[in-house]
Order: C-alpha cells, then sequence, then structure tokens
C-alpha cells in the first residue's frame, strides 16, 4: 500500500489520463447543462441538440480545440479532487472502523460509504476554484455562445480576474453544491471498486492484475451510473429522489459556477428558478453527455489508479525508509 502522499500522487496521475478520453463529453454536458438557461422552453433555443450533435457543431465552428476548452483546468482540478479521494479513502477508513471496531482491517458499509463521502468533500472542495474556472472556460464560444460568456486566457489568468472582481467568495462560489454532489458520488464509487474487487478475487478466483481491475472499476462506473440515473420504474421513491437530487446538483453546479454577480442566491435559488423557469425537466439537461463521460471515466480512473500506485509504490520502496513507511 503507498504512503497517503503516494496514493494522492498516484490517483491524481490516474485521473488526469482518464479525463483526457472523456473531457469533450463534459464540454458539451455543460453546454447543454447552461443552455437555455432561465428562459422559457418554447423561446429557447436549441443550439447542441445532444451529445454528438454537440460534438459535431463544436467540431465544425471551433476545431478540437473547442471540444478541449479548459483542458488545463480539468488536469488540476483532477488531481486535488481524486488525489483527495483516492488519496485519503484508506487511512479515513481504517481510521473509522479501528475507532468502531477496534480492527482497521474490517470491512463496513456504513465505514466504506462515510469514508468515501468524505475524502470526496475534501477533494471538492481542494479543487473547487478550478472547476470553476474549468466551467466558465468550457462555456466560452465565440460561434454558438451559451449562458454567461467569461473569455479568460487560461486559469490562472481567469481566477486572477474572479479575485480581482469577485473576491475570494467568488473563489469558491458554488463549493457548496460541489461538496454535495461528489460526496454522493465518492460514497458510491470507492466502496463498490473495492467490494467488486474483494468478491471478484473470492468467488471468481481473479488475481491481481489488470483484468481484475478494469472488471471492478467497469462494476463500481455501472452502479455510479445507476444511482445517478436510475430506471424509474424499477425503484422506490426515495432512491429516485437521491438520484434526481444528484443529477439536479450537477446541473445546479454548472450553473452556479458559471453565472456572474448573484444571478442565484444559493443552491435551492438555483434549484428554484431552474425549474419554475425551464420546468422540471431542466434539471436533466445533460443527461446522456454525462452518461458518456461517466462511465468511461470511472474505469480508467479507477483501473490506471491501480497501475499508478504499483508504480508509486516501488518508487517509494527505493528512497523511503522502511521505518518511514511501516510508521505511515
Amino acid at each position: 500500500m503507498s504512503t497517503t502522499a503516494g496514493a494522492f500522487i498516484a490517483g491524481g496521475i490516474a485521473a488526469c489520463g482518464a479525463v483526457t478520453v472523456t473531457h469533450s463529453f463534459e464540454t458539451v454536458k455543460i453546454r447543454l447543462q447552461l443552455q437555455g438557461e432561465l428562459q422559457n422552453k418554447n423561446q429557447a433555443v436549441k443550439m447542441y441538440k445532444g451529445p454528438l450533435h454537440g460534438i459535431k457543431v463544436i467540431l465544425q465552428n471551433e476545431g478540437p480545440r473547442g471540444l478541449f476548452r479548459g483542458i488545463g483546468s480539468a488536469y488540476i482540478y483532477q488531481v486535488l479532487l481524486n488525489g483527495c479521494r483516492l488519496g485519503f479513502y484508506e487511512p479515513i477508513r481504517a481510521n473509522l472502523t479501528n475507532a468502531i471496531y477496534k480492527d482497521p482491517k474490517v470491512q463496513s458499509l456504513g465505514a466504506n460509504v462515510v469514508a468515501g463521502a468524505a475524502s470526496g468533500v475534501i477533494g471538492a472542495a481542494a479543487g473547487s476554484p478550478f472547476f470553476l474556472v474549468k466551467t466558465r472556460l468550457q462555456s466560452y464560444s465565440p460561434f454558438l455562445p451559451v449562458g454567461t460568456q467569461h473569455n479568460y486566457k487560461n486559469s490562472f489568468d481567469g481566477l486572477s480576474k474572479i479575485y480581482k472582481s469577485e473576491g475570494i467568495r467568488g473563489i469558491y462560489r458554488g463549493v457548496d453544491a460541489a461538496m454535495i454532489r461528489t460526496s454522493f458520488g465518492s460514497a458510491v464509487q470507492l466502496p463498490t471498486y473495492f467490494f467488486a474487487k474483494r468478491r471478484l478475487t473470492r468467488h471468481l478466483g481473479m488475481k491481481e492484475g489488470p483484468a481484475l481491475h478494469l472488471a471492478s472499476s467497469a462494476a463500481s462506473g455501472f452502479v455510479v451510473c445507476c444511482c445517478m440515473h436510475p430506471p424509474v420504474c424499477h425503484l422506490e421513491h426515495g432512491a429516485i429522489c437521491s438520484s434526481l437530487t444528484f443529477f439536479a446538483l450537477d446541473t445546479i453546479m454548472a450553473r452556479m459556477y458559471n453565472q456572474t454577480g448573484n444571478l442565484y442566491g444559493g443552491v435551492f435559488d438555483c434549484l428554484l428558478k431552474t425549474i419554475r423557469t425551464e420546468g422540471p425537466l431542466a434539471i436533466y439537461k445533460g443527461f446522456f453527455a454525462h452518461l458518456a463521460r461517466i462511465l468511461p471515466h470511472t474505469i480508467l480512473t479507477l483501473s490506471l489508479a491501480e497501475q499508478t500506485n504499483k508504480l508509486m509504490r516501488r518508487v517509494e520502496n527505493r528512497i523511503l525508509p522502511d521505518s518511514f513507511r511501516e510508521g505511515i
């Protein structure tokens, strides 16, 4: 097992690899979520009609650069978010189970879910400023603009302009929605991955390696997708409500990060204004683009994290003394 710092670095590197593949769908998703913002649905013009149409339109008008707007911010955000999620999950889980059961090796579903949610909250808070800039860079288009437009040169130019005009509060705009949203996803994603890994090893005899990591991450990605977007006819009302809440937070988060001034007073104000003006289905804007992104992103992040963790352990074994590694 890598040290906490090693797991942080390994998780960040893995997430950067994943986001390179999925960033274009994230760009389309954000533009779909901002499209027709606070406009009557009968009057709003649909410039992006879906994920594939969105990719086609952006490529035609802006080229590949348009699809990869904000990729630099995305890399920094992924390092902070997933570095915290994957780096802090195991220490939080071990300390929690040790406090409750007096044994850090005990696998408790409740403790695993809490550890996943807690590590996700830490990551969301740490990466929020870069998600803010990423969202604004991705929403910007000189050809087919949607939502408020922010023309920043890069991440640090954006942060500088936001700080000068809105102060530190502006830098952390939308962090509450991000923390709640990420806690939902992390509470499901990481415990499911490690649960699937243990079961596949125990019942199917799979050995540690890329095949096990791929199968476990695919199972985790599937469960995450089901929790975010469940088939309504097969779920109880509580599960439906939690799913709607999760996806609503994703849409609300994009709008709160992209706003200028105080268009929205908070998470619930943004949610109410969106539903009143655009109808309840407005929170599902970008639904299919989100699905196209989240499944491969989960699989790639978790699969790559295992490989980068192995590499990090080798590095640590060479440079860190045994006493230091055993004490962490």
